[in-house]
């Protein structure tokens, strides 16, 4: 019983002349950019199409959407729906690997959508910053001058806190193209290649201050955070770690 039920669909996909006395209707079935010239019998059901189409795409009939003036009934023949010869078959449907395939890069867009959504609201608004700018100026912050832009000190950057609260210093060994970052317990020597970028944004209510990050590696996960950046030497740090010479 088995081997004679398969035989029509075989000889459909070969054209072959058992199909005599079986009309068949000539379909473009189009997936994925992918077309198929394929000859199917007219009293054929939905569901039999899909079974073709999957032994044509490798996509399973329970994850095909196929379409011709709609959604196509899998109950109803070929005949029924009045399929004619060079009609087009839509099939929408991913296989099980392009869906594994998908689902991560789409995990990293709805990072990428509240990314964009954090960036809407004022750096020093969001929780994680808040933390640490609720404690306030630091007492050893050093004086900012509003307005002007100076080169960098040649006394280390100190007076300011990094995203766990605590102090910082900055120190730009210029002559071994380095970023020091120290804190209490240790000092991270960052040749300024490695620094991917740096953003910097006014503190609020203290728009002489800045705070800004330092990008360490390829997401913006890798941003080590500093706080109370006097606004005069932000412009010579962005240009002294990116590479800008600066001719004062």
């Amino acid at each position: 019983g088995e081997e004679r039920r398969e035989l029509p669909q075989a000889s459909v996909s070969n054209g072959g002349d058992e199909d005599s006395g079986r009309e068949l209707v000539e379909l473009k079935v189009i997936w994925n950019k992918n077309k198929y010239d394929v000859k199917f019998c007219l009293d054929s059901t939905g569901a039999e199409l899909k079974q073709k189409i999957h032994s044509l795409t490798g996509l399973p009939p329970a994850m095909q959407k196929v379409m011709f003036k709609g959604l196509l009934p899998e109950e109803k023949t070929l005949r029924e729906i009045k399929v004619t010869n060079g009609a087009k078959i839509m099939v929408v449907g991913s296989t099980i690997n392009d869906v594994l395939a998908v689902n991560t890069p789409k995990e990293a867009a709805q990072q990428e959508v509240k990314a964009e959504e954090n960036k809407k609201e004022p750096l020093c608004r969001q929780k994680q910053h808040r933390k640490v700018l609720d404690k306030g100026k630091p007492d050893d912050v050093m004086p900012s001058v509003k307005g002007v832009q100076e080169r960098l000190p040649t006394v280390p950057l100190s007076g300011m806190y990094n995203k766990s609260g605590g102090k910082v210093r900055l120190t730009f060994k210029l002559e071994q193209d380095q970023l020091w970052i120290g804190t209490k317990e240790r000092t991270e020597k960052l040749p300024m290649g490695s620094i991917k970028n740096v953003v910097s944004e006014p503190i609020e209510g203290h728009e002489d201050y800045h705070m800004m990050a330092f990008q360490l590696g390829p997401t913006e996960a890798s941003y080590y955070w500093v706080y109370w950046v006097p606004t005069q030497y932000v412009d010579a740090i962005k240009d002294t770690v990116l590479g800008k010479w600066q001719y004062f």
